[in-house]
């Protein structure tokens, strides 16, 4: 007695794809649309993490029915003679049977099982119509299957967005972009404070000639350049406050000398 189905196959024919995964119900994108061969289940790709060491084989949508890759199935079955379908430049042939309602009638090819026209030199429209009729007249399907021990995802496969979410806002906490913009080191509470003045009228005439540099070149080319780390950060009343220091500071008037 030959092998009747192996265990992926009838996993194949027997799960429901494009629902509701029931482990991740409040998750985005939670369809199941990948097939673990190895534990014979439908999974979403939130699951996918889980059975990263298994067979994992994608399950896409064409005309309302189930297709897989071609280039996929070959590595598990024998696809010959099964018409093939192009979708997105790759080639795809549907899982299950694709019954009409009324009997095909003229010259050409039809399907084994459910008369369905098929183009030549095809005899199957689907995986299960060939697997029916192995069964039926082979009685084995041992000559047909094929040794697949790694079986990874197309490239072209999408994982949700929210999947990624927490490693980018680790990665961005880690590696923060935030930059202190003061050029003068921190001064010590210790120090005289004509030294903090003098830092900081230091600093406020930097700031004064920046803006002064982003006017210019404003009006002579239209847009603003950027003039140090914080040039951008001048306001107006830094700039009042920094003239009457300025001010302030003066020599003192000269005294003439006394006439004779």
């Amino acid at each position: 007695m030959g092998v009747q189905k192996p265990a992926w196959l009838d996993a194949l024919y027997r799960e429901k794809f494009f629902v509701g995964c029931s482990y991740h119900e409040n998750a985005k994108k939670n369809e199941k649309n990948v097939c673990c061969l190895d534990c014979c289940v439908s999974i979403c790709p939130h699951c996918i993490p889980i059975h990263r060491f298994h067979r994992l084989l994608q399950v896409r949508r064409y005309v309302y029915h189930d297709v897989v890759r071609l280039e996929d199935l070959q590595k598990l079955i024998d696809c010959s003679n099964v018409q093939a379908y192009t979708i997105n430049s790759a080639k795809v042939v549907f899982i299950k049977k694709r019954p009409q309602n009324r009997q095909f009638k003229g010259a050409g090819n039809y399907c084994t099982s459910c008369d369905r026209s098929l183009q030549e030199p095809f005899f199957h429209c689907s995986l299960g119509c060939k697997v029916d009729y192995l069964l039926k007249h082979k009685k084995d399907l041992t000559p047909y299957l094929r040794t697949c021990k790694t079986l990874q995802l197309s490239p072209d496969f999408l994982f949700p967005q929210d999947m990624a979410d927490d490693d980018m806002m680790t990665n961005e906490t880690q590696h923060s972009t935030i930059v202190d913009c003061s050029d003068e080191p921190m001064s010590d509470s210790s120090g005289s404070s004509g030294s903090e003045i003098n830092n900081n009228m230091m600093m406020m005439s930097n700031n004064i000639a920046c803006s002064g540099e982003i006017v210019r070149k404003k009006r002579s080319s239209g847009h603003y350049n950027v003039c140090g780390r914080s040039a951008n950060k001048v306001s107006h009343e830094d700039i009042i406050m920094a003239s009457s220091i300025s001010s302030t500071r003066r020599k003192g008037v000269p005294h003439r000398s006394p006439l004779c």
